[in-house]
């Protein structure tokens, strides 16, 4: 595994960065973090140290990038990676009857230089709050802005663990996780995305098809 930061998972807490950094090395995957990749070829990939490092499949995950077809959208003010910048009302910067969630919004976080991050539960909680805000539109009342709140960061290896941490616990401070009780919380909270997006009835089916088709499934799921 190859990692152009100085640790895996820099998005994440350093804690657990370092606890999936030595379930990797348990599993026997070499993982090179402060290296970057000049080249992919056919034959692997070589390094900006100049190494090469053989390889018959190399997987590439670049993160978030929103489509390009918002670059087309005429008027409205984009940034480098294609997202709509928006108010922290969610409504675009240029046009006050547009709003954008998700990872095609650049959202700001009042306090930092930074925007929302582009993740699951920030999308989950901007759309929870657009649907608030467009009421208040449509009523004549003014808008409010939203607040991103961390609730914490899963990450799942498949059969061999979770670990994460829960933000809000124990007074305001968060507690780290792992083990079975990391992995029911990741299950629950995959199904309670899953119900947001789909509905009760289907994700109670999907439930049950992962049930049976367990033992043919990919062990690792991959987004």
């Amino acid at each position: 595994m190859i990692e152009a930061a100085e640790r895996i998972l820099p998005g994440l807490p350093e804690r657990i960065s370092e606890a999936t950094h030595r379930l990797l090395d348990q599993l026997a995957i070499e993982v090179r973090t402060g290296a970057k990749v000049n080249e992919v070829t056919a034959q692997g990939l070589t390094l900006a140290d100049g190494s090469f490092i053989a390889s018959e499949l190399v997987v590439w995950a670049a993160g978030v990038k929103a489509p390009d077809v918002l670059r087309q959208l005429d008027g409205l003010e984009i940034n480098r990676i294609n997202q709509l910048v928006v108010e922290p009302t969610l409504q675009t910067t240029r046009d006050p009857n547009v709003f954008a969630i998700g990872d095609c919004a650049a959202c700001p976080r009042p306090g930092t230089s930074t925007t929302v991050p582009p993740r699951a539960q920030a999308a989950h909680q901007e759309a929870s709050h657009m649907v608030r805000q467009i009421e208040r539109r449509l009523r004549g009342q003014p808008l409010r802005p939203y607040t991103y709140r961390d609730f914490g960061s899963l990450v799942s290896l498949g059969k061999w663990t979770t670990v994460g941490n829960l933000m809000g616990f124990l007074l305001g401070r968060g507690i780290f996780v792992e083990g079975v009780f990391a992995q029911i919380m990741y299950r629950s909270l995959r199904l309670l995305h899953e119900r947001a997006i789909n509905g009760t009835p289907r994700a109670v089916l999907a439930v049950l098809a992962r049930a049976l088709a367990h033992r043919t499934g990919p062990q690792v799921k991959l987004h």
